[in-house]
């Protein structure tokens, strides 16, 4: 219950409706023990007058005078149990209406303060962890935590309260026969909490293999290319055969688990019943009971049935409970490292400082970055270049305050870019990512991410400027077109384009471009430079790419060399130099060339 206390300040928040349940709890408990009492009244009645009937068989005016009244008692009894069991209806129906409520509120708050703890949280945070878990834990694990705030909780009020109004009453009938009655439902809730136990078990490995095999039919068809293309058809045929006799199997075991359900829950009833009639009867013989009263614990025993099964249900519920509620703990645990020191609120005009920055990313442990310094003066531009894994897109990472460098600083406007904002920061800095993100919304929702307000010349202009205007134009719907998944329906630059709109629309005061025209051909990429030209004037800008043309639009060049800069300056000094960029140079010049020819 350690891990489950976390929850008590959401119980607390809903404490009406748990009160309100437990009353609730209580009143439909009354309304189920008053039949038991009306059923031993009216067999009592039949027992002590059934005699009497008898004896003025030989009087038909008398014998049907009594039979009257054994009629109007009987229906009045029957009037009385009906009722008893609306109202009983009626109070389980407000019990769910409360403490099930209650459930969802509490999963519906539980879901939305998780999710918005994963925005608070690093990138690093990120890279740890896949998003396969992210999404279990936001889903399964929270709705293994509703089972216990709803269901577990209400069927255990339900449990405790019938335990104390029914035993307690029946103890005060007979305690012999109390004690003989209830003999067999400990054993029975014991064994259903192993029953229960194993069938979770059986089902959470049915699950394991149904994943395993969803995941090899969806990576079988795929790449069913590369599998025709490799004659490995039967190979993989046989793979999902294997795959599906084991989920088989363990379906049949679950199977016989569940077979055995019902049959132990009945036998063990039965056997209660068995020894309430047999101890009763000889309560009764001797005096001390009355035969109403045998049927009357009867109908408790089956009242107690549910309260004492549910007791093994509830302890695998709130032990699966527990276990996702510490898998979400460990997440709500986690504190981001990226905050802010002085929550600085001030507009950028967009120098940026590198003073012997270095990062040594805490997962891995790799040290992406090393001693690096350089300055950015307000309007300028750099163009970082360098091999894959050279610590480009670190650097934007690291403008971004994605990261906090392990050594160094990092100054914005010659303050520390720790005492900024950080929402308010970033809300100044134009991102355009090497992995472009699109969502599935319309493409002008994407151009407008982040944009509580834009005029709709702006959206056009933006979509002018990344060249990608006339391409939006051609789908039927226009900015209006509906995207897929991760931006399907885009080819890749496309894609690109459209990130880069969505980054200038901002009209941001840095502006940084990661890689940004990877995917474009040669006449794109002319064109969307030569915009850039002029969206770049007036703002600080970061061009990241491995294409010695897109760093040639930038004041000055830095080439990087495994996280170290191995050379610094403009175009043409760099070309003098005659080292790496200069030997960069003359590869893409030649290789467009030949494609060229």
């Amino acid at each position: 219950m350690k891990e489950l206390a976390y929850l008590n300040r959401y119980l607390y928040k809903y404490r009406s409706y748990l009160i309100w349940g437990a009353v609730f709890v209580i009143i439909s408990n009354i309304f189920a023990i008053i039949p038991a009492q009306v059923v031993r009244y009216a067999f009592d009645l039949v027992s002590d007058n059934i005699h009497v009937y008898l004896l003025l068989k030989k009087s038909a005016t008398a014998q049907e005078k009594l039979y009257d009244a054994f009629a109007e008692a009987v229906l009045l009894y029957g009037i009385v149990i009906v009722s008893m069991a609306l109202l009983r209806g009626l109070f389980l129906y407000l019990t769910r209406q409360t403490i099930i409520v209650m459930s969802r509120l509490v999963e519906y708050d539980l879901k939305n303060d998780i999710y918005k703890h994963y925005q608070t949280l690093p990138l690093s945070f990120y890279r740890r962890n896949n998003t396969g878990d992210l999404m279990a834990r936001i889903s399964e694990d929270v709705g293994h935590v509703r089972m216990y705030i709803g269901p577990a909780i209400m069927y255990g009020l339900n449990m405790i309260i019938t335990f104390v109004l029914i035993i307690g009453y029946m103890l005060t009938i007979n305690a012999n026969l109390t004690f003989w009655s209830l003999l067999p439902l400990p054993i029975l809730s014991v064994s259903i909490y192993y029953v229960n136990n194993l069938i979770n078990h059986y089902s959470a490995s049915i699950q394991h293999s149904l994943s395993d095999m969803s995941t090899f039919v969806q990576e079988a068809f795929s790449g069913i290319r590369v599998i025709k293309s490799f004659v490995r058809e039967k190979d993989s045929v046989r793979e999902f055969l294997n795959k599906s006799n084991e989920y088989k199997t363990r379906s049949l075991r679950l199977a016989i688990v569940n077979a055995l359900f019902h049959p132990l829950i009945m036998a063990l009833i039965g056997l209660s019943t068995i020894l309430t009639i047999y101890v009763g009867g000889i309560e009764v013989m001797s005096g001390t009971i009355t035969t109403g009263n045998i049927a009357e614990f009867v109908i408790y025993i089956n009242l107690l049935t549910w309260p004492v099964t549910s007791l093994g249900w509830i302890t695998s519920i709130v032990q699966r409970a527990a276990a996702s509620q510490k898998r979400i703990n460990e997440f709500l645990d986690t504190q981001t490292d990226i905050v802010s020191t002085q929550n600085l609120k001030k507009e950028i005009v967009g120098s940026i400082s590198f003073r012997k920055v270095s990062l040594r990313y805490p997962d891995s442990g790799i040290e992406a970055l090393h001693q690096i310094s350089f300055d950015i003066k307000p309007g300028e531009s750099l163009a970082i270049l360098g091999a894959t894994g050279s610590g480009k897109s670190t650097i934007a990472n690291l403008i971004c305050r994605l990261y906090d460098p392990t050594q160094g600083e990092i100054l914005v406007d010659d303050i520390p870019i720790s005492a900024y904002n950080i929402p308010h920061y970033r809300k100044q800095i134009g991102y355009v990512p090497q992995d472009v993100f699109l969502f599935s919304d319309t493409i002008a929702n994407n151009i407008a991410f982040g944009m509580s307000e834009l005029s709709e010349a702006d959206l056009i202009q933006a979509a002018v400027d990344a060249d990608v205007y006339q391409n939006i134009m051609d789908f039927p719907k226009g900015f209006a077109t509906e995207l897929g998944e991760r931006g399907i329906t885009l080819s890749g630059g496309q894609k690109q384009r459209v990130s880069i709109a969505r980054a200038i629309v901002r009209n941001p005061r840095i502006l940084i471009l990661d890689d940004v025209l990877s995917a474009v051909d040669t006449k794109t990429e002319n064109a969307i430079l030569n915009n850039l030209q002029r969206i770049m004037k007036g703002r600080t800008t970061v061009i990241i790419s491995h294409r010695v043309s897109s760093a040639k639009l930038a004041d000055r060049i830095i080439v990087l060399e495994n996280g170290r800069i191995a050379e610094s300056g403009t175009h043409e000094e760099l070309m003098l130099q005659g080292g790496l960029y200069k030997e960069m140079f003359e590869k893409q010049m030649k290789a467009e060339e030949e494609v060229t020819e």
